[in-house]
Formats: structure tokens, C-alpha cells, sequence
């Protein structure tokens, strides 16, 4: 929450930059993908009608849940376009990880450049950024993540199914490889996460994203 103050700071006296009556684009200015979304949705929705104590029964410590309708971070969304992020942090540096599950290679990169010549569709045969981008299988605590701009789609499986994968092999690869060979019973659950929803996840759930556009996200995980 330190951070996430500290960043708003930064940024709030942007949201006065533009001149009146120029709108942010809709997407935020980021790169839209081609990366097609799963046939069907698996994974549970609830709205803000979900209380705290249904949340602990049902959800909290067994299967993941996509929340609607519970946050309002459109003051927060405003600030991050790609006009308003380049303008708050494009001289700042930014650590790059290899896109597999142990991320071991880091680089270090102006913002700048890394939004002007590395966010690009990426060839599934590659580690890399943007569009087709995401994190391999792993788990840690549970957690939440929400979607600021573009789509996410994730994968998940409960602690005793570990998941058939390579820890060098992008989630685009394994999706195109591994994916379409599995059987209905070994078919992880997934869902395309869209500006506004929270996904929730309980401990030790394996996970694996996918960026089906350029996507800005927020991240928060428990204890």
C-alpha cells in the first residue's frame, strides 16, 4: 500500500496535463493483441453482493473467484495511460525478468524504453513482452489482481494438480503445444480478466497468465 501511495503521489499532478476537452483513449493508449480468449469462462463470478462471510466459505481457502463491481479505480485508471506513465516515469529505471517460472535473468531498463521498442506481440518461441506475454506456471501465497488496462487470461490449478509444463516455456507456447493435447479431466480452470474485474486466488493454486493485449495491472498478495 506504501508503494501503490507513493506512485499515486507521483502521478496525481498529471491528471491535470491534458487541455480540456481532450479525453484519454479508451484503451489507454496501449497496444490491443490477437491472442483469442478461451471458449468458455470456468472460473466463478460474483458481484459486490458477495459478503465477507460467504467469501470465507465458499471461496477463501478453495477456489478461485473473479470480483465485479467491487472496486472503483477509475480516478486511478486515468493516471494510467501510456501518455501519463511515460510522462511520470519515463527516466526511471524498470527490472525486466525472463518470462519463466524462476525469472533468474534481470535487466534493468529506462520505462521509456522499455514501453517504445520492447512492448511488442510476442513470438511464442521467445521470452519477451507485450501482447502474448505472461508468467508460467508457479504459486505462492494467495492473492488478488485487477485489471487496469487491456486483457489478461489466466490459468489455474488447484494445489494437488500440478500442471504439466516446462519452466523455460512461455504460457503462449505451452497454450499452443501443451494445451490443445489435454484431456477435459486435466484442462485447467481459466478466465480472460477485463478492466474492473479482481481475481482472487486461494494459497499454494498454481497460475500461469497470458496478455491477450498490453495490459496494466495491480497485483496484491497475502501474508
Amino acid at each position: 500500500m506504501a508503494a501503490a501511495r507513493r506512485m499515486l503521489s507521483l502521478l496525481l499532478p498529471l491528471a491535470w496535463a491534458r487541455p480540456a476537452g481532450c479525453a484519454d483513449p479508451p484503451d489507454g493508449g496501449w497496444l490491443a493483441g490477437s491472442v483469442p480468449e478461451e471458449e468458455r469462462c470456468t472460473v466463478e463470478r460474483a458481484d459486490a453482493s458477495l459478503t465477507y462471510s460467504l467469501f470465507l466459505q465458499r471461496f477463501a481457502f478453495s477456489r478461485p473467484v473473479i470480483l465485479r463491481g467491487v472496486t472503483d479505480n477509475s480516478a486511478f485508471r486515468a493516471l494510467c495511460t501510456r501518455e501519463k506513465l511515460l510522462a511520470a516515469f519515463g527516466t526511471r529505471s524498470v527490472r525486466l525478468s525472463t518470462a519463466n517460472t524462476y525469472s533468474y535473468r534481470k535487466v534493468d531498463v529506462p520505462f521509456q524504453e522499455y514501453v517504445e521498442q520492447l512492448l511488442a506481440p510476442q513470438d511464442p518461441a521467445r521470452l519477451g513482452s507485450g501482447s502474448g506475454s505472461g508468467v508460467p506456471f508457479h504459486w505462492h501465497g494467495p492473492g488478488y489482481s485487477e485489471v487496469i488496462f487491456g486483457r489478461k487470461r489466466w490459468f489455474l490449478y488447484p494445489p494437488d494438480m500440478t500442471p504439466h509444463f516446462h519452466p523455460n516455456e512461455t504460457t503462449l507456447a505451452w497454450l499452443h503445444h501443451t494445451y490443445p493435447a489435454l484431456p477435459p479431466a486435466q484442462r485447467p480452470l481459466e478466465c480472460t480478466l477485463r478492466p474492473g474485474e479482481v481475481l482472487y486466488f486461494p494459497d499454494r493454486w498454481w497460475h500461469a497468465t497470458l496478455n491477450l493485449d498490453t495490459s496494466v495491472f495491480i497485483s496484491t498478495f497475502l501474508g
